[in-house]
């Protein structure tokens, strides 16, 4: 009979990991907190309501609007947890681990999301997202300590802009690189050309110093030794060999026979 009155009345409780024990006697709510374990309790009289104090994973969706009143659609994850020593108070004000979604979280996370999205245009959002990320993060955190619930951490998912801004976007991108691309080409246009300035000086500089150097006597020394011993079958009018005796300043001056 004793068994049987154990097993109908359970004089205990057993509390699973990840969890904690909210007391209640004819339905008010104790200070007392159980901690993970079993735990004698007066049946009838006490009553216990369990809750997950793990670390859970939510997801939003929420639209705002930028500073330059563009509409943003975005998606967080939330991963968050209910303070265990805080336990009988959060159930008692809010309830169990669904109400807290559904009455504190979500429309925490909406209001915001709003308040961070309209101080930064649509563009600091795309550029800006660890920041914005930060933002959000820190004032969720405030908001939701207040109902015993911790935030652990938030990660922005995704963002969705209306067409018109994304094709908008698109097109500003391909412009950019167009720019940058024709930079490119006009940078590399104008070293090319300075190159072949720099070039064409060099030549003219190579020029002059071999006009400066050029003097009958090297003239007649490089004939010499490109001299093979043997005399060509064609001679001058005056029976003078080529290449001896000239002089470098006719040269210049010296124009192209008739062919």
């Amino acid at each position: 009979m004793v068994f049987i009155l154990a097993f109908i009345f359970r004089p205990f409780t057993i509390v699973n990991a990840g969890e904690r024990g909210v007391v209640m006697q004819f339905g008010k709510v104790q200070d007392r907190v159980l901690d993970e374990g079993i735990h004698p309790i007066m049946p009838v009289i006490t009553s216990v309501r369990k809750l997950n104090v793990r670390v859970a994973k939510n997801s939003f969706k929420a639209d705002a609007a930028s500073r330059d009143l563009q509409k943003v659609t975005t998606e967080l994850a939330v991963n968050w947890h209910i303070d265990p020593t805080r336990i009988n108070k959060v159930f008692q004000k809010v309830g169990d681990n669904e109400q807290i979604v559904l009455g504190i979280m979500t429309p925490a996370v909406s209001e915001v999301l709003k308040a961070a999205t309209a101080k930064k245009t649509a563009e600091e959002i795309i550029t800006k997202r660890t920041e914005l990320k930060q933002e959000i993060d820190n004032d969720l955190k405030t908001r939701l300590a207040a109902y015993g619930v911790i935030v652990d951490d938030v990660s922005l998912v995704d963002f969705a802009f209306s067409p018109e801004f994304s094709r908008a976007i698109e097109a500003k991108q391909i412009a950019e690189q167009e720019a940058k691309q024709a930079e490119f080409i006009a940078k590399r246009a104008t070293q090319e050309a300075q190159a072949d300035i720099n070039r064409a000086k060099g030549q003219a500089e190579a020029q002059k110093l071999l006009r400066l150097t050029l003097t009958p006597e090297l003239l007649q020394k490089q004939a010499i030794e490109k001299w093979d011993g043997h005399f060509p079958t064609v001679m001058g009018g005056n029976g003078s060999l080529p290449l001896i005796n000239i002089n470098p300043a006719n040269l210049n001056s010296q124009k192209p026979a008739n062919q």
